[in-house]
């Protein structure tokens, strides 16, 4: 029971890393202030993105007997970093808020490995785990793309 509570809670991690990263990308976008409609559309399928993963965790959450977690303020032992991220922005330059989005993405990774190391994790989880981690690393690859572009 107590590994299957572990689970659940390392799933509502990644639940919330995925809210973070949505809501990082809706203040880039806001950030924006619709001038570069190209990044916008990135932003979006960013976005887009994250709600799939989100709600393909919580589903596993539901089958788990949990119930899948909501907002952006965790409490988990898995480190988030989007909210402080959204603070960063100060600017409304393309480069930075790429900066800004990318150091989200490397939250997002260092989650995504913290819960691929915890044991309690059953095997078909972590598959789905490290699938969504290359997922995010290929948007996150993208972002670096796009700021290193604008450098």
């Amino acid at each position: 029971m107590e590994n299957k509570n572990e689970t659940i809670e390392t799933l509502n991690d990644l639940i919330m890393i995925n809210n973070d990263r949505i809501a990082g990308y809706e203040k880039a976008i806001e950030e924006l202030k619709g001038h570069d409609t190209d990044l916008s559309v990135t932003f979006e399928k960013m976005i887009d993105e994250s709600r799939e993963l989100r709600n393909a965790l919580g589903r596993e959450v539901q089958v788990l007997g949990g119930e899948m977690a909501e907002g952006t303020m965790a409490s988990g032992k898995i480190y988030r970093a989007w909210m402080d991220v959204k603070a960063l922005f100060t600017g409304h330059d393309v480069h930075s808020i790429l900066s800004n989005c990318e150091a989200g993405e490397d939250a997002a990774q260092r989650a995504y490995q913290d819960a691929l190391t915890e044991e309690h994790i059953p095997h078909y989880l972590k598959d789905m785990i490290r699938e969504q981690q290359e997922l995010l690393r290929s948007a996150h690859d993208e972002i670096k793309n796009l700021r290193n572009q604008t450098a």
